[in-house]
């Protein structure tokens, strides 16, 4: 009966800490941050191929989803720099927030008015604004969720973050699909632009957090440095700002690994390289296919995100069971083979069963794999310096999709102009036409891009099995 009292005790402990502020805050934050990505993205993509744009220029504008990756480069500055005005009635958190949300909001209120049929070249120029505001908001709001809650909170932080995340993928990926359909594009991304109030008014209701700096390694060798060159005053700051600010995090992260740091930023980049150079095609190949986008929209935007959840709550528990390298290993794994899925999608035309099926499986794998990266990025991270480490983690494990998915368009209509190879696929799958043909090996080269990240997988397997103190055994012994 006591053992059954403090199970009891114990669980609503945990349950209790979903009640508070900075979680419901969190909860908030993380619909704001997940609202754009679509909509830079898939949803954006599908519009174009509505409109006849080539795959070919939809791949080549899935470019402006680079500032999602070099986010990196400005993350010191985030750090560093307090807005003036703003700043000191909000603090640089919540400034630097509410500031990329104005931003957000106002490249889609311009998205919102231009037109595809007439120049894609408007709405280039309001994505890439889009974009980096976008990041900048990342960055802002991750900083906010470190320095708001103890160590002991950030799973909780963390899941609220997420699941508001994933509210906002249905909301900018269904949500906006079905008012394009049964409204105007016009009038899906002004309701997007609408919704980021949202996440202005979280960022105006948390909390001001106080802005503190830590002695940070190396900073006192830097001043001592400049005062042996006779640096003082103005210049001298300048040069302590720029090693706290720059370079700092990465002599910490490259100093305590040597040359495996190179390795892991390589794991990183390759784990999700198969998601993301196919995912720049997956709408498109839904549209060829003939699926309305009402059926889009139930399918991928709706029911692939509840199975995405579903796949991060399952990598949660294998994380706890197997470790951190171990899940990672599945999840790359079931990646791979999910892509090979779609190949198999494109040959059954239109059916809707066969488009949930990939989509279940694709989504559930991706869901799983990325709850094991975002815990493995997170274990490789030294407390002083989280934002910016974090976001170079996340900017490399982006990098290598991103500058090979803006080719996916070239790659599909390549496959599909190689008149032996289009007969033959066409022979096999009599649904499949000319359109869509290029489709089949395009998502089987993309499943081929998994191995390297598997490969690399194993070898820190066989680095880290049984070594006490390492990320693996940290990981298993949580």
């Amino acid at each position: 009966m006591t053992e059954k009292r403090s199970f009891a005790a114990r669980f609503a402990s945990a349950i209790s800490i979903y009640g508070e502020r900075r979680v419901l805050i969190m909860l908030l934050l993380g619909f704001s941050s997940g609202l754009p990505f679509m909509l830079v993205f898939g949803t954006m993509s599908a519009w174009l191929r509505e409109a006849g744009v080539s795959r070919t220029e939809i791949g080549l504008m899935s470019y402006v989803g680079l500032a999602y990756t070099i986010k990196f480069l400005w993350a010191p500055l985030i750090d560093q720099i307090r807005l003036p005005w703003l700043a000191s009635r909000l603090g640089k958190r919540r400034a630097w927030m509410i500031v990329a949300q104005a931003l957000v909001a106002l490249a889609l209120v311009g998205i919102s008015f231009c037109d595809p049929h007439v120049a894609l070249t408007p709405i280039a120029l309001f994505a890439v604004m889009l974009a980096f505001a976008s990041a900048t908001q990342d960055i802002s709001v991750d900083a906010w969720r470190i320095e708001a809650a103890s160590d002991e909170k950030q799973g909780a932080m963390a899941a609220a973050y997420q699941l508001g995340y994933r509210l906002a993928i249905i909301a900018s990926g269904a949500g906006a699909l079905y008012l394009a359909q049964f409204v105007s594009w016009h009038a899906a991304y002004l309701a997007m632009a609408a919704l980021m109030c949202i996440g202005i008014g979280a960022a105006l209701a948390a909390p001001r957090l106080v802005d503190a700096q830590l002695a940070v390694l190396g900073e006192a060798a830097v001043k001592a440095f400049a005062g042996r060159f006779a640096l003082h005053g103005p210049l001298k700051d300048a040069v302590t700002w720029i090693y706290r600010a720059a370079v700092a995090p990465f002599v910490d992260f490259f100093g305590h690994r040597g040359w495996q740091a190179l390795v892991i930023l390589a794991l990183i980049g390759l784990y999700r390289l198969p998601d993301f150079v196919m995912g720049v095609m997956a709408n498109p190949l839904y549209i060829d296919l003939g699926f309305s986008l009402a059926t889009i929209a139930t399918v991928v935007k709706v029911f692939g995100v509840w199975m995405t959840i579903a796949g991060a709550i399952v990598g949660g528990v294998s994380i706890a069971r197997l470790g951190i390298l171990r899940s990672l290993l599945i999840g790359a794994s079931a990646v791979s083979l999910t892509n090979f899925l779609f190949a198999w999608l494109a040959t059954r035309g239109g059916d809707v069963s066969a488009l949930t099926i990939a989509i279940g499986a694709e989504n559930f794998s991706g869901g799983f794999a990325a709850t094991s990266l975002i815990a493995y990025m997170s274990s490789l991270t030294n407390h002083e310096f989280t934002a910016t480490q974090y976001a170079l983690f996340s900017s490399a494990y982006a990098l290598p999709g991103k500058l090979l998915g803006g080719m996916s368009g070239i790659m599909v209509d390549w496959y599909g102009a190689q008149g032996t190879l289009r007969d033959v696929l066409i022979g096999y799958a009599p649904t499949l036409t000319a359109k869509t043909a290029g489709y089949v090996p395009f998502f089987v080269t993309t499943g081929l891009l998994g191995l390297p990240a598997i490969l690399l997988i194993f070898y820190l397997l066989r680095r880290e099995t049984g070594t006490p103190g390492q990320v693996e055994s940290t990981a298993a012994a949580s």
